[in-house]
């Protein structure tokens, strides 16, 4: 996560901060999962969402398997078949979704606040 989306070439400082959630010896969930999740449910598949993010199928697979596997349940119900083919998230993860996008607009609100109290000097020019 991060309070800007050009931190690295912002004329102004800024804060800039990530958020992941870890187990304690990998990462579980972060930007770049949920990126990929939000993906496959605008398109409805996985490939789609691999090609829109270019990345292969089989990376986007992996993530996902992976994924599953350190959060401890499923994120993607298929549908394999015909017209009714394709991808949908599970109820879980579209809590798991919810809950870090809101972590993370809390965490930039309280970063931000705590960056203009303690920094407030060098921006005002004084």
């Amino acid at each position: 996560m991060s309070t800007s989306n050009n931190c690295k070439n912002s004329l102004q400082w800024r804060p800039c901060c990530k958020i992941w959630l870890d187990n304690g010896q990998e990462s579980v969930f972060g930007d770049g999962r949920m990126i990929l999740l939000k993906a496959i449910e605008e398109y409805g598949s996985i490939n789609q969402a691999a090609a829109k993010l270019n990345m292969s199928y089989r990376a986007a697979w992996g993530k996902i398997k992976i994924m599953e596997k350190r959060l401890g349940f499923k994120v993607l119900n298929k549908y394999i078949g015909g017209v009714a083919s394709g991808s949908e998230l599970t109820a879980e993860a579209k809590k798991l979704i919810a809950a870090y996008s809101a972590l993370t607009e809390e965490t930039t609100r309280a970063v931000e606040e705590a960056f203009h109290k303690h920094f407030g000097e060098f921006l005002t020019g004084g």
